[in-house]
């Protein structure tokens, strides 16, 4: 129906020949033969990409986008004069509107079990409920994990690879001055993002194995209820774990607690597990979280990457041993993009 060199705006164009159809066949629309092909599904595929990906706005917990489309509405947004074309084309090729989208008040933090997070009178309480909603699994005896070290002193020393010293704490989303915490991942990648790497950093990696078996309270998983999103416990430990560094106060007394409760450490949802998996956060159908529809559930698992929080100095302890160090040299780096409009 289009290709992508139907389109006038670049950031369009891009994505239409990143997700097109090779052919030499005539575009129906233009009449060119390089430009990659595009049928109705994937032109709403595009749409989607573009204008609401492309204007997800996100806000102190939660993110929404600006712009929506469906077929029953006309647009009425005032895009930038180079987009106007092209919205023509989605209009006259899949019969779509473009209209400025008001969410569901859940998508930007409005989630009852968040504010009782936030609020210090009812924190306490609602961690309960953490502790004894989310499963607990164990990190097995043998099972092995990473951990980056940038710079260190003495690479090839294993204490360097232990929990930071305690003057260095406090800074983490889980570690406190009173709980230091040994942080890694079981990807790899996931890993060096976490440690904001450069070309020019020295980079190590310590290969660990657990020396025996730690229970571990797993806040990575999708919660099964019966609740709305406003009600849900699983929404808000979801939108708090992809939230900054204003969370981490909610984040360290979970960790404490959990402590108190007999835990050896925490896996918790890498910040960066979108960037790696590719998933679009807060996705929804009809303004229901795709995180309460069954049938995309384990869909929404796979989004995420799991990291792994161990409390206080666990090498020291012998709780867990060095299987090998290696010398880590980043030799590409590349960068999965697309795009969404500046005016709207």
């Amino acid at each position: 129906m289009l290709c992508s060199e139907c389109f006038n705006d670049e950031g369009l164009k891009l994505s239409a020949f990143q997700m097109g159809t090779k052919s030499e066949e005539p575009c129906e629309n233009c009449g060119n033969t390089s430009g990659r092909k595009l049928n109705a599904a994937v032109i709403a595929q595009l749409a989607h990409r573009f204008f609401v990906w492309g204007t997800l706005h996100r806000c102190k917990f939660g993110a929404a986008p600006i712009i929506q489309f469906n077929e029953h509405q006309k647009t009425n947004i005032t895009p930038s004069s180079w987009l106007e074309e092209d919205i023509g084309l989605f209009e006259k090729a899949i019969g779509i509107g473009f209209f400025h989208y008001g969410p569901r008040l859940w998508m930007i933090g409005e989630v009852e079990p968040l504010k009782d997070l936030e609020n210090k009178d009812t924190r306490e309480l609602t961690i309960d409920r953490i502790l004894n909603e989310y499963p607990s699994t164990y990190l097995k005896k043998d099972d092995s994990f990473y951990r980056i070290r940038v710079n260190p002193e003495k690479p090839s020393l294993e204490s360097e690879y232990d929990t930071a010293p305690i003057n260095y704490s406090g800074s983490g989303r889980l570690d406190s001055s009173e709980l230091p915490i040994l942080y890694g991942s079981q990807d790899l990648e996931v890993c060096i993002h976490e440690c904001r790497v450069s070309s020019e950093d020295d980079i190590y990696v310590a290969t660990f194995e657990a020396a025996q078996d730690l229970k571990l309270l797993d806040l990575s998983v999708v919660l099964q209820e019966e609740f709305t999103e406003f009600e849900s416990l699983d929404m808000a430990v979801h939108m708090l774990f992809l939230a900054g560094k204003h969370s981490y106060e909610i984040s360290r007394e979970i960790s404490r607690l959990a402590k108190n409760n007999g835990y050896d450490g925490i896996i918790f949802p890498s910040y960066f597990s979108l960037l790696r998996s590719g998933g679009m956060p807060f996705e929804t159908t009809y303004g229901l979280s795709h995180r309460r529809i069954p049938q995309l559930q384990e869909y929404e698992g796979m989004k995420i990457i799991k990291n792994l929080a161990l409390f206080d100095r666990p090498l020291l302890d012998s709780k867990i041993r060095i299987k090998c160090i290696n010398k880590l040299v980043l030799h590409t780096v590349e960068y999965g993009v697309h795009f969404g409009p500046v005016e709207y």
